[in-house]
């Protein structure tokens, strides 16, 4: 467009933000013209800086600009309308500042100016003159936050007053150095911050992940770069963090058993380790390796900064929540999706979902170990669901796998308790080579434990078993069996009509015999052991006693049953006899089932 003193041009909030108005008088159009800058456009933008935006800060440059460039005579600038109220700023987003702008340029017949497409189309629909500045694709220069960076850098540390930092070194391996001497200047970080933002708007690699209340995180490429400034921050501030390697699944150096693991079946899977371990640098070689053994992949990041190949889809929170990218997940129906990273209760709850909508799900957490991510699931996840929703969990440190857990639930007497009624659903956690259980996971009353399992010693059953049969045959006749279960404990089996004289009066004898043995014995009757002698009572009564002969049980413990039903049990002398006293409770028994012709047997 030619030099014109006539031209009555309208911009409106879109090309004053992005500086594209200063750009195409720079260029030679636009002189002499008339700019009529609407109040709106300055409310919006002062709003926007107040909020800590980028955009209001860069715009009210660029008004700056405008007035030097009126002073200097190349353009006149008016600036027309009434300052809109509140209510009419908080209604931006649904075009109120807009339509007053457009009003003015209907009312002075001007060109409207605009670099947002739906304003250029809305203004042609109402007969305006309408100029729509697309933003162009140019060859960037480099950035000048990218001069701090070389090949082993993976952050940038910026902040006013400090001398600029950098960590340097490999994954895992790190030093922080001090790049220069000079503390850096806020004004210096301002423009920084302006040209990454501004650079965010014109890139087509390069989006500004979140922008309001002093923060700001762009993505530009492969750098993820968080601007701070007050009042969110004590100054400004801007950190830079760029991967420093791609690796494949292969470098790894895992087994065959786990990549199998990874591969052959959807799974819940946990990546965790501390900061600057390489879980997300694990986390895209995974998600590279599952695509190309034929799954669909997708990921979930908040920001997007995985390093993964076009093929894979990266989301970001939609609408600012992961559940409704989720939703979206749910209908895309990825085979597998990397969640990175899952920290808030949410987003367990979210990774929860997937996983048992039958998605398999890689998250990655922070931990300081492998146990640590498991017990992040608790409280946030039903505790009997998290082997389902997680079944695996590695642990990076210094960017090698350090540990592989696998879950499983089942039900059990945790280690260190005794009683079986104390089974209950119970996680195992296990190591995942060795298959050696390392944590169980249960309740205890309200609580939920996470306790170290305790690895029972080898210990001599056979001996063990000698050891007790000897205690118990001076107790209780055969059969009668003894299950060994620890150094600890054994079960003892036997006949019910056994049981009274193995258990003595009040507890006695079998209390002796676990002194003895140094055991815990538990005692049960079992129905399926019978005797294998029985025979009638030969019986002989004198003036003061009664005797039982009964010599093929001598020395042995038998039970009198009268018609089958036991009546008493007793202990056979080495000759082969019970002798009672004739006033004697077993003695009167006898004698009365004697009487009625009742069948008395011993067994």
């Amino acid at each position: 467009m030619s030099d014109v003193s006539d031209l009555v041009i309208v911009p409106d909030t879109s090309v004053i933000a992005d500086g594209r108005i200063t750009a195409m008088i720079g260029m030679g159009c636009y002189h002499g013209a008339i700019l009529l800058v609407h109040e709106a456009v300055v409310a919006e933008l002062e709003s926007q800086a107040n909020k800590g935006k980028e955009t209001g800060f860069s715009g009210l440059k660029e008004l700056q600009q405008l007035f030097m460039l009126s002073e200097s005579g190349t353009i006149t600038l008016e600036y027309v309308g009434k300052r809109p109220s509140f209510e009419d700023v908080k209604l931006a987003s649904g075009g109120e500042i807009d339509a007053m702008i457009r009003k003015t340029a209907v009312e002075r017949g001007a060109l409207f100016v605009t670099s947002d497409i739906i304003q250029a189309e809305v203004a042609k629909a109402r007969g305006l003159s309408v100029e729509y500045l697309k933003p162009e694709s140019t060859l960037f220069a480099p950035l000048t936050i990218e001069q701090y960076f070389t090949e082993d850098t993976m952050s940038v540390h910026l902040k006013e007053n400090t001398p600029p930092l950098a960590k340097r070194g490999t994954v895992g391996i790190q030093k922080l150095i001090q790049i220069d001497d000079a503390p850096l200047n806020a004004a210096f970080l301002r423009d920084l911050s302006h040209e990454i933002l501004e650079r965010a708007k014109k890139d087509q690699k390069g989006f500004v992940e979140l922008n309001h209340g002093g923060a700001s995180v762009v993505q530009l490429g492969n750098l993820r770069i968080a601007i701070a400034r007050p009042p969110f921050s004590d100054g400004m501030e801007i950190t830079a963090v760029r991967p420093i390697a791609k690796v494949r699944l292969e470098d790894y150096r895992l087994g065959e058993n786990l990549i199998e693991r990874l591969t052959k079946k959807q799974r819940g899977v946990l990546i965790s380790g501390a900061p600057g371990s390489g879980k997300s640098t694990f986390a895209a070689s995974i998600a590279e390796h599952l695509m190309n053994s034929s799954y669909i992949v997708k990921t979930m990041e908040s920001p997007r900064d995985l390093q993964v190949s076009d093929a894979i889809t990266q989301y970001s929170p939609l609408r600012g929540d992961m559940e409704q990218t989720a939703d979206v997940l749910l209908l895309v129906r990825p085979d597998y999706t990397i969640y990175d990273e899952v920290r808030r209760t949410r987003d367990f709850q979210v990774f929860a979902d997937m996983r048992l909508a039958g998605v398999g799900m890689i998250g990655v957490v922070h931990a300081s170990s492998a146990v640590d991510a498991v017990q992040r699931l608790i409280g946030r996840v039903d505790l009997g669901v998290i082997p389902q929703v997680v079944d695996t969990v590695i642990y990076l440190e210094a960017g090698e796998v350090e540990k592989v857990y696998t879950l499983r639930f089942t039900v059990k007497v945790p280690c260190g308790m005794v009683e079986e009624d104390l089974a209950r659903p119970v996680i195992v956690v296990e190591e995942f080579e060795t298959h050696t259980m390392e944590y169980e996971i249960y309740t205890y009353g309200e609580q939920v434990i996470v306790m170290p399992a305790t690895v029972e010693e080898p210990f001599d059953e056979k001996g063990l078993k000698e050891m007790v049969t000897s205690e118990i045959e001076k107790h209780a006749r055969k059969p009668f069996e003894i299950n060994v279960l620890s150094q600890r404990k054994a079960v003892i089996l036997c006949t019910e009509s056994d049981i009274p004289a193995l258990i003595g009066k009040g507890g006695r004898n079998i209390e002796k015999i676990e002194k003895r043995v140094g055991m815990r014995l538990d005692v049960r009757p079992d129905k399926t052991l019978v005797s294998g002698k029985q025979s009638d009572v030969e019986i002989e009564t004198t003036k003061k006693h009664l005797t039982l002969h009964l010599p093929e049980f001598a020395s042995e413990v038998v039970e009198i049953f009268i018609d089958e039903e036991p009546a008493f049990s007793g202990l056979v002398s080495r000759r082969g006899e019970i002798r009672m006293p004739k006033n004697s409770q077993q003695a009167i028994t006898l004698y009365q089932a004697l009487k009625k012709n009742k069948q008395i047997t011993v067994c």
